[in-house]
C-alpha cells in the first residue's frame, strides 16, 4: 500500500485490501473513498469486504465508482460532497490512484489555484495533463475552447519576450507573432540598483507595455494557466487556448517574498526595503539617505537569483552614501550572504574586497535570511556552515535591505516543460527545450547554468530568434550561446566592477583592456551604466537592434 498525500485532508493510494484497513487507521484516517467499480480486475476485492472490515474499525466509508477516463461533472461534486461531510482526514482509492487525484483536482479547481493543484498532484506522481483545461475552467468541462492559433508564440514580455520578438520580426516580418502577458507596465530592472542609490529616478525605469511590443506583434493580456505541449497549445486564465507551431517561454522568475517569515508585512516599513521592487526601491534611498548611524543588514538568499551582484551593489552604495556624507564610522555594515563566496567568479573578488574594507563590511557567509521582525527591529538566519549543525542566529537592524528567496514561477514549476527543480529544460548551448523541439526558452525562467541578467538576455534573444528561424527553413539550430552575462557592480558613486562572464566563470569582456579593465573600478564602465545602457535597453535591445548581440554561428568542423 502506497499512501500519496494531496493536502492535510485527503490522501490517495491505489488498490487497498480488506487487511491493509488497520494499517490506514493507524496512520490516523478516519474515513475511506472507493473510486473503483466493482468488478474491474480479477485480482480485485469488492468495495463490500474493505466497508465491513473499516466498519468494525470504526472508520467511515463511501462508494463513488469512477470508469477509468471518464470522470464527469456530476462525479467531481459528489466526491467534493463527500470529502465535505465525511470525517477527514480521508482515504481515497481506485486502481493506481489517478481517478481519485482527478476527482479532486476537479473538486478543488474553484477553490484553489491550478498552480497548487498541479503541484499537489505532481509532487504525489499523478499527471493531470489530461485534465488541465477542465481544472483552468473551474473544474468544468470547457464548451468552447475559442482556440487562436499563432507561428510563434512568447509567453513573457519582459526583457527576453519583447527582444527575442523584435529580433523575429526584424528577421522575418510577415511572420505571424503573438506575445502573452498581463501585465501594464514594463520595468527596466537593472535601473533599480540606482534608484536605490538615489541615482535614477524609478519613473525613469518604467514605459507602458503597450508602447514597447513591435508594431505587427499581437499581444495578448493575460495569464498562462497552463501548458499542453502535446497538442501545441496554451491555456490562459478562464479556460481560453492559444495554439502555436512554435512557442518561446520567458516569464522571468519568481520572488517568493513569502518564503521568510514575517518579511511581506514589514516591506516598506520598519527600516526593510529591497531594490529588487519598483515601490521599495525609493525607500532604500530614503533610509540610506537619513541614517547617521546604526546596524544596516543587506542580505543575499540561495542562488539562483536575478542579478547574483544586486545584494552587494546596495551595500556598496550605500555605504558609499555614508562615506560621502562622513557617518560611515557610525554605521555597522553586515552583509549576510546564504552562499560562501563574495562572488561567483573569482577574478572580479580582489576588487570589491577593497570595497568591503573601505566600508568596514562584515561578510557574514552561510546566513540565509528565514524570519523578520519589523517593529522590534530583528531577523533570524540559519547559519548552515559545512559539516556543521545549523545553527539559528538573531541579529537586531536598524536598516535591512533584502534580496528574496526565488524560484520559477508556479505555473512553469507544475508544467510538462520543467526539470527536477522547476525550471525551463533547455540545452545551454542552442536554448532550444531537451523535450520539445518547437519550444525554446531564454531569461532568468531557463535551466542554463548562467547568471540571470538582462545583459544575458540580449544575447540570448537574438540566439533564440536566429535558431527558430532556421528551424521554420529546416535547418539545424545555427547559433550557439555561450552563458554570457554581466554585471556592473556599482562599487561607488562614479565607479563600476564590469564583471562579464559566461559558462563556467571564463571571463568574456566585451573591450580592450585600454578601454574598460572589467577586474577594476573604473569610471568609463559607470557612464556605460549610467548613460549608455538604459538606452541601448530601451532603443535597441527591445527594438531588435542587435548592437554587440550579434548571434555567433555554428560552424562546420
Amino acid at each position: 500500500m502506497d499512501i500519496k498525500t494531496l493536502n492535510a485532508g485527503l490522501s490517495v493510494s491505489a488498490q487497498i485490501s480488506a487487511a491493509d484497513v488497520q494499517a490506514i487507521k493507524d496512520a490516523g484516517f478516519r474515513a475511506i473513498i472507493c473510486n473503483r467499480p466493482d468488478g474491474e480486475g480479477a485480482d480485485q476485492p469488492a468495495f463490500a469486504e474493505i466497508a465491513e472490515a473499516a466498519k468494525k474499525l470504526g472508520l467511515e466509508t463511501a462508494y463513488l465508482p469512477i470508469v477509468a477516463g471518464k470522470v464527469s461533472d456530476a462525479d467531481a461534486a459528489d466526491f467534493d460532497k463527500a470529502l465535505s461531510t465525511l470525517p477527514g482526514p480521508v482515504l481515497a482509492y481506485c486502481r493506481t490512484g489517478t481517478r481519485s487525484a482527478t476527482l479532486w483536482s476537479l473538486a478543488q479547481a474553484s477553490q484553489r489555484s491550478v498552480a497548487d493543484i498541479l503541484a499537489a498532484t505532481k509532487a504525489a506522481g499523478y499527471d493531470m495533463g489530461g485534465v488541465v483545461r477542465r481544472i483552468v475552467n473551474g473544474g468544468k468541462t470547457p464548451t468552447d475552447t475559442g482556440d487562436a492559433s499563432f507561428q510563434v508564440v512568447i509567453v513573457g514580455a519582459g526583457a527576453g519576450g519583447i527582444s527575442a520578438a523584435a529580433s523575429l520580426h526584424a528577421r522575418k516580418p510577415d511572420l505571424n507573432i503573438a506575445i502573452i502577458d498581463p501585465a501594464d507596465i514594463h520595468y527596466y530592472q537593472p535601473g533599480w540598483t540606482m534608484v536605490g542609490g538615489g541615482i535614477f529616478e524609478a519613473q525613469q525605469t518604467a514605459r507602458t507595455m503597450g508602447s514597447l511590443i513591435p508594431r505587427g506583434v499581437h499581444w495578448i493580456q493575460s495569464a498562462v494557466a497552463a501548458f499542453e505541449p502535446e497538442n501545441n497549445a496554451i491555456i490562459l486564465d478562464g479556460c481560453r487556448v492559444v495554439k502555436y507551431d512554435r512557442l518561446i517561454v520567458c516569464p522571468g522568475i519568481k520572488l517568493d517574498w513569502n518564503k521568510v517569515e514575517g518579511l511581506v508585512e514589514t516591506l516598506g516599513h520598519n527600516g526593510v526595503t529591497s531594490n529588487y521592487r519598483y515601490d521599495l526601491a525609493p525607500y532604500t534611498w530614503k533610509l540610506v539617505s537619513k541614517m547617521i548611524e546604526g546596524r544596516a543588514i543587506f542580505t543575499q538568499p540561495p542562488m539562483p537569483i536575478k542579478c547574483a551582484g544586486a545584494p552587494q551593489k546596495a551595500m556598496y552604495l550605500s555605504g558609499d552614501a555614508w562615506h560621502r556624507r562622513g557617518v560611515l564610522n557610525n554605521v555597522d555594515i553586515q552583509f549576510n550572504n546564504a552562499g560562501g563566496v563574495l562572488f561567483g567568479v573569482k577574478d572580479y573578488i580582489p576588487a570589491l574586497m577593497e570595497y568591503v574594507k573601505k566600508y568596514d563590511a562584515s561578510l557574514n557567509f552561510f546566513h540565509n535570511l528565514v524570519a523578520v521582525d519589523g517593529p522590534a527591529k530583528k531577523a533570524w538566519f540559519d547559519v548552515s556552515k559545512p559539516d556543521t549543525p545549523i545553527e539559528r542566529v538573531e541579529m537586531e537592524f536598524d536598516m535591512m535591505h533584502v534580496c528574496p528567496p526565488q524560484v520559477a514561477p508556479d505555473f512553469i514549476r507544475v508544467s510538462p516543460l520543467a526539470d527536477a527543480a522547476g525550471w525551463v529544460d533547455v540545452d545551454q548551448a542552442t536554448l532550444r527545450h531537451k523535450t520539445y523541439d518547437n519550444i525554446w526558452s531564454l531569461g532568468d525562467v531557463m535551466n542554463a547554468p548562467n547568471a540571470k541578467t538582462a545583459a544575458a538576455a540580449r544575447i540570448q534573444a537574438p540566439i533564440v530568434a536566429e535558431n527558430l528561424i532556421a528551424d521554420i527553413n529546416g535547418h539545424s539550430p545555427t547559433a550557439l550561446y555561450n552563458g554570457y552575462g554581466s554585471c556592473p557592480l556599482t562599487v561607488e558613486r562614479g565607479k563600476i566592477i564590469l564583471a562579464e562572464f559566461g559558462y563556467g566563470g571564463t571571463m568574456l569582456p566585451s573591450f580592450p583592456k585600454f578601454v574598460i579593465d572589467g577586474t577594476k573600478p573604473s569610471r568609463a564602465a559607470w557612464l556605460l551604466k549610467e548613460k549608455m545602457l538604459p538606452p541601448v535597453y530601451w532603443k535597441a535591445m527591445l527594438k531588435g537592434r542587435e548592437w554587440m548581440a550579434k548571434p555567433e554561428k555554428i560552424t562546420a568542423v
